[in-house]
């Protein structure tokens, strides 16, 4: 055994405050520079930012204006291992500053795919700063920086921002298809876009996976999809597709009004407006919630203009139904679009005295007052 000389245990307590700030250990941060981290999703896109975050005020002392082009370097800097070992400032504090795409992007307009990298920066003085995706997350800070290693690299131009202590990254602006984030410190923010090329896409792909998966044990999961396509006016015969799959998959599918009447929708979004009519007539005979689904198919009908069909749908309605007081604001609705007030008003104020609720009691009540005005009712 070798005795512990004085010099070695004091040089290894004088590294401690140094080895705290390795990861793999759950040890206080050096300096302030607490750990965060900012998550925002594009879409079903999601964007991540995992920083140490610095603070203006160290030890009591405010250091205000000696941050950019002091604490922060402009341009390419010194990184301790010999005058020709430059490299760009960690953008954060200790380790590594990732950010991470779970899907292909573009930052600033340039592509960037899934994955995650060290971010670093490049200062400059009154001009753009350059920001740069490095292939290398993993690394301490830019002491390991290899130019030979980036992925993208892109201008960007800081702007004044009010005063913020601790170094922070925020999405600022948010789209369905694109965010703004923003490195914001001292009196200063550095922002970027970030944008999903082609988002729809993206949502498909992922609705692939999904119905492979629990969501694709239930028609409800594949009616889902489909209504997806729909209402975006895209990848309709995928759309379609799962249309099918949920009115007769094995085991899944089920013939209801709600399966059957997507289908129908899908296909007069196609122009199949006859083979549309045939689903959608078999779909209202499907119709099991006691008289609401085919109701509400009148009020889509009557809101689409489509004032003759809503007048065939609202009667068979009363007919599989009876007497029940969704079928008669029906039979007003469709009476009052053909301008017969006096039909339509027997029908609502039937349907007032047997409306369940005081909600619907005073819309019916406004309704049995526009029709006795002879007003016309929506």
């Amino acid at each position: 055994m070798y005795p512990i000389s004085r010099f070695v245990l004091t040089a290894a307590v004088a590294a401690l405050p140094l080895l705290a700030q390795f990861p793999g250990l759950s040890l206080p941060p050096s300096g302030d520079n607490q750990k965060a981290s900012v998550t925002q999703y594009i879409g079903p896109v999601r964007v991540t930012i995992d920083y140490s975050s610095p603070r203006v005020t160290l030890n009591g002392q405010d250091r205000r204006g000696k941050l950019w082009g002091q604490l922060v370097p402009y341009g390419m800097t010194n990184l301790g291992f010999g005058t020709a070992k430059l490299g760009p400032w960690r953008a954060g504090a200790n380790e590594n500053t990732v950010f991470t795409v779970s899907e292909s992007v573009t930052i600033e307009g340039q592509q960037l795919a899934a994955g995650s990298y060290g971010l670093h920066m490049i200062v400059e003085k009154d001009a753009e700063w350059t920001l740069i995706f490095s292939k290398n997350h993993t690394s301490w800070g830019s002491f390991y920086y290899d130019e030979s290693e980036d992925a993208l690299r892109v201008k960007v131009k800081p702007r004044a921002h009010a005063f913020w202590e601790w170094l922070t990254y925020e999405f600022t602006e948010r789209k369905p298809a694109e965010a703004l984030v923003e490195m914001q410190w001292e009196e200063i923010a550095a922002p970027w876009r970030v944008a999903v090329a082609d988002i729809h896409s993206v949502y498909i792909s992922g609705l692939r996976k999904q119905l492979r998966t629990v969501p694709g044990f239930t028609w409800q999961g594949f009616v889902q999809a489909a209504q997806y396509t729909l209402q975006s006016g895209r990848d309709l015969e995928q759309g379609l597709a799962w249309a099918d799959s949920a009115i007769g998959m094995p085991f899944v599918g089920q013939e209801n009004f709600t399966t059957l009447q997507m289908k129908a929708q899908l296909l007069e979004k196609l122009g199949k407006k006859d083979e549309s009519a045939q689903w959608m007539d078999k779909a209202i005979r499907h119709a099991t919630a006691a008289a609401g689904q085919i109701h509400m198919y009148g009020r889509t009908l009557m809101a689409a203009g489509k004032v003759n069909e809503a007048f065939q749908v609202y009667p068979y309605n009363a007919q599989r139904f009876g007497e029940q007081w969704p079928t008669h604001v029906g039979m007003a609705r469709a009476y009052s679009a053909k301008g017969d007030y006096a039909k339509a008003l027997e029908h609502a104020k039937k349907a007032l005295v047997q409306a369940p609720d005081p909600v619907n009691r005073k819309s019916l009540e406004s309704m049995v007052e526009k029709l006795s005005a002879g007003q016309k009712v929506e």
